[in-house]
């Protein structure tokens, strides 16, 4: 194994546990046109972007598919860039289609239907129906359409043991088990969801589904324990950057429901 086979590896878990800018500089500091290189750097710019509102995704991703050619991953990436780039209009999270091109969902449900049918692998296919989960629930606002998908992504990443691609799923399908009352089961999604996360050294996946947690407290009639756990990642978020999910964590101590 060489160098190169490691830095790849080695951004995406400085990612994961919130050092996105560092695994940035490793990859720069690599200093190579090695699709590797250029793919990891993507993904690792679209977690920071996806977690603390910068912008170094766009570049990134235009660069991996000059380097890499119109592959399945890149294809991936680019519909994964696209999707946050309508869900954070204005900066800030915008669900459903309201003022909103409907073209624009309408394409990108195309998309995921289409790198799900031609994914080179079971966990790719898992991941390209997540997203397509994703824009079913988010964008178009057709939630009903959403759950199969994740429920085919849940199989995928159990399968394939990918455990973000598990944590995703489950985090989904807890939401609809919520909505459909099913606080039971949402509840033991979710802790698995967290456990996952934790496992893997994701410290901004680990926050968002303790977040849901903290929500599913005050839904019980646990209130005590839903502010004591918020006001945890509300300190652990504005700690580690992670500024979107402080402010959601800052929205719900003040009294307002979050998404």
């Amino acid at each position: 194994m060489t160098l190169l086979d490691e830095i790849p590896d080695a951004a995406r878990e400085l990612a994961r546990a919130g050092r996105g800018m560092r695994a940035l500089r490793l990859l720069d500091a690599a200093g190579t046109d090695d699709p590797r290189i250029a793919l990891a750097a993507a993904q690792v710019a679209m977690e920071l972007d996806m977690r603390t509102g910068t912008c170094e995704a766009g570049a990134r991703v235009t660069i991996a598919e000059r380097i890499c050619g119109p592959v399945w991953d890149v294809r991936f990436l680019r519909l994964r860039f696209d999707y946050f780039a309508q869900l954070f209009t204005g900066g800030d999270f915008a669900f459903g289609p309201d003022g909103k091109d409907p073209a624009l969902p309408a394409e990108l449900d195309q998309r995921a239907g289409a790198l799900a049918a031609d994914a080179p692998d079971a966990v790719r296919a898992g991941w390209a129906h997540m997203y397509h989960g994703v824009i079913l629930d988010n964008l178009v606002a057709d939630r009903a359409a959403a759950p199969p998908h994740y429920a085919i992504a849940l199989r995928a990443g159990e399968t394939g043991r990918d455990d973000p691609l598990t944590w995703e799923a489950l985090r989904h399908l807890g939401d609809h088990d919520r909505d459909a009352g099913d606080l039971a089961r949402a509840r033991e999604r979710w802790e698995r969801a967290t456990t996952l996360a934790a496992g893997s050294g994701a410290v901004g996946a680990t926050l968002a589904q303790q977040m849901l947690l903290a929500v599913l407290a005050r839904d019980t009639g646990d209130e005590a324990g839903s502010v004591a756990l918020a006001r945890e990642i509300s300190r652990w978020s504005a700690a580690t950057g992670a500024i979107r999910l402080h402010r959601q964590a800052e929205a719900f101590l003040a009294g307002q429901a979050v998404a």
